[in-house]
């Protein structure tokens, strides 16, 4: 599979601390939401709120755990408390580590200067995609920048998930020249860490909607 592939760009958001949120999201044709297990995020949720936000999810939408470098008893203590139906890991976890949950998984990927994302996509083949994000070393995620869209070749072996950045003003963009699987936004639908706007979540989905039709038509 190529970088993109058939039919229409999924969509994740992440970084969902709110089941009103979640339903909202759910509601706008959303194919997967995002829960970040990672403490010192602003928008890191507990068990309690996990739980609330899986459960305000309709059958379909996927429930996405994130997780950077976590003890591996941390994430199997995540795993029997709430019900993800995959995992992401954000850090430097080795193949053998990320396999090792009885859960599908993806691999992210912060493009760092001559990261080599073919020897990248061999070394994690049994992920289900790999989500690419910008580099920052003081950051595993959620930089609220993009990266040089260039830099992703068309021809990887495993689905690509496009983050780092995206918000309803460059997302259509991203989509036309990158031809990702899917897309992942945080920050760029959001009022303040963790708490979305109904407004930018709406406009997202709306852009990701017109890129798609204008795909189609070309």
């Amino acid at each position: 599979m190529s970088a993109g592939g058939p039919g229409r760009v999924r969509v994740k958001y992440c970084g969902i601390t709110r089941a009103q949120d979640a339903a909202r999201a759910a509601a706008l044709g959303v194919d997967a939401i995002g829960l970040v297990f990672h403490p010192p995020s602003p928008r890191r949720v507990d068990l309690d709120a996990a739980r609330r936000v899986a459960a305000a999810l309709p059958p379909f939408v996927t429930t996405v755990g994130l997780f950077v470098d976590a003890p591996r008893a941390e994430v199997e203590e995540v795993l029997a408390a709430v019900p993800l139906d995959l995992l992401q890991f954000h850090g430097e976890e080795p193949p053998e580590y990320c396999r090792g949950f009885g859960r599908p998984y993806v691999k992210a990927v912060r493009m760092r200067p001559g990261v080599d994302l073919h020897r990248v996509a061999a070394r994690y083949a049994e992920a289900a995609a790999l989500l690419l994000d910008t580099y920052r070393r003081d950051l595993p995620g959620g930089t609220g920048e993009s990266f040089d869209w260039e830099r992703v070749p068309g021809d990887l072996p495993l689905p690509v998930i496009l983050a780092g950045g995206l918000k309803p003003g460059n997302v259509a963009e991203a989509i036309r020249r990158v031809r990702p699987y899917a897309v992942d936004v945080s920050g760029g639908i959001e009022r303040e860490p963790g708490v979305k706007d109904p407004e930018r979540m709406a406009a997202f989905m709306q852009e990701v909607m017109n890129a798609g039709y204008q795909a189609a038509r070309a």
